[in-house]
C-alpha cells in the first residue's frame, strides 16, 4: 500500500504549495484597492477599460467590478451582483481543499490496510512454516507497521495544512464582504463623512 500512500502525499505537498502561493492576502484583497476605486468614481475616471482592468486584477477586484458594472441601479442590485459573483470566487479560493481533506482522511485508513495486508501475510508465512523462524513473518509484520506509520506522516500535516487554508479563505472572505461593504456605501451616500481614511481603514 505505499505506492498510494506515497501518491497522497505528492499530491497534497503540490496542493498546499499552490494554495500557499494563491491565497496570499497581497494577491487576493490588494492594500488600498478600494480606495483606488473611489478616487477613480470620484473624480470621474472610472470608465469601462478601467472596470475590465479591475476585474482581471485579483479576487477583491473581480468582486469590486461586478459591482461597478450596477452602478446605474440601486443599492440592492449592487450588493446583489457583489454576492453573486463572490459566491463564485469563494468557489475558486476553495479549489482543492476538498481534494487535500480528501488525503487526510483516507491516508491512515490505507495504512490501515497495509497493517491488515501485512498481518495477513505474516499469519499466512505462520501457517505455512510455523514459528520456529520468526525471519519468516518479520516481512508481513514490518510491512504493517511501516504502512501505518507512512499513513500517519502523510495524514497528520495534511490534515494541518487543510485546517489553516480553510480558515485563511474564511479570513480572506470576510475581507473582501468588508472592503466591498464599504465601496457600495461611499458610493450610495450610506455612510456620513465616508473618506479615504474610512476606506482604508485596517489597510
Amino acid at each position: 500500500m505505499m505506492a498510494p500512500i506515497i501518491a497522497c502525499s505528492v499530491v497534497a505537498l503540490a496542493i498546499v504549495a499552490e494554495r500557499l502561493w494563491t491565497l496570499q492576502t497581497k494577491r487576493v484583497t490588494p492594500p488600498n484597492l478600494v480606495a483606488q476605486v473611489w478616487q477613480w468614481f470620484k473624480h470621474g475616471h472610472l470608465d469601462a477599460k478601467r472596470i475590465q482592468s479591475l476585474k482581471k486584477h485579483s479576487p477583491l477586484g473581480r468582486i469590486l467590478a461586478a459591482g461597478l458594472m450596477q452602478l446605474r441601479y440601486d443599492r440592492q442590485v449592487m450588493k446583489e451582483s457583489i454576492e453573486d459573483v463572490g459566491r463564485h470566487v469563494v468557489h475558486e479560493l476553495e479549489r482543492y481543499l476538498n481534494t487535500l481533506g480528501t488525503i487526510a482522511t483516507v491516508s491512515p485508513l490505507l495504512g490501515l490496510l497495509g497493517t491488515v495486508t501485512g498481518m495477513i501475510r505474516a499469519f499466512s508465512a505462520i501457517s505455512e512454516h510455523g514459528v520456529s523462524d520468526p525471519g519468516v513473518v518479520s516481512a508481513g509484520i514490518a510491512e504493517a507497521l511501516i504502512t501505518t506509520a507512512a499513513g500517519l506522516i502523510v495524514a497528520i500535516p495534511a490534515l494541518m495544512a487543510y485546517r489553516y487554508l480553510r480558515g485563511k479563505v474564511d479570513a480572506l472572505v470576510i475581507t473582501m464582504e468588508q472592503e466591498a461593504l464599504k465601496l457600495v456605501e461611499v458610493i450610495h451616500g450610506d455612510r456620513e463623512g465616508a473618506d479615504l481614511h474610512y476606506l482604508g481603514m485596517g489597510r
